[in-house]
């Protein structure tokens, strides 16, 4: 059974970098598109940014474009977010995601029904300021 677990969360001050880690297990996620979302208590999950399968194409919510970026590891079945400049705006929970939308589909088609995505259990960030 595929699934996906993050890791890298912690406490850091604002203006600090973090990097987190997806890694698939059970199933390979090599033409899946992949993201990350985040959550903090009591308010909606939030996109991130999302990469395709081939690692050639992402994108990014607004409020992160120039600070952070994401990459994968296909061979490894692993995603990165590499995060620089946080804020200390909210303390979330961050989740990778997995897809399986068509190659020929653009990466906005991704994550539109979160149910049929995969998950992981998410990771926790704490930015001080």
């Amino acid at each position: 059974q595929a699934h996906l677990a993050e890791s890298g969360g912690g406490l850091v001050q604002a203006g600090d970098s973090l990097r987190l880690s997806c890694a698939g297990s059970g199933g390979t996620f090599q033409s899946h598109a992949m993201g990350w979302f985040r959550q903090a208590p009591g308010l909606q999950r939030e996109f991130v940014a999302a990469i395709g399968w081939s690692g050639e194409r992402t994108i990014y919510e607004d409020d992160v474009k120039g600070r952070f970026t994401i990459s994968r590891d296909r061979a490894k079945n692993t995603l990165s977010l590499q995060m620089v400049s946080l804020k200390p705006k909210h303390t979330p929970i961050y989740f990778c995601a997995a897809d399986l939308i068509p190659r020929s589909s653009p990466l906005t088609e991704a994550f539109k029904d979160a149910n049929s995505a995969y998950w992981g259990q998410g990771t926790q960030v704490t930015v001080s300021s």
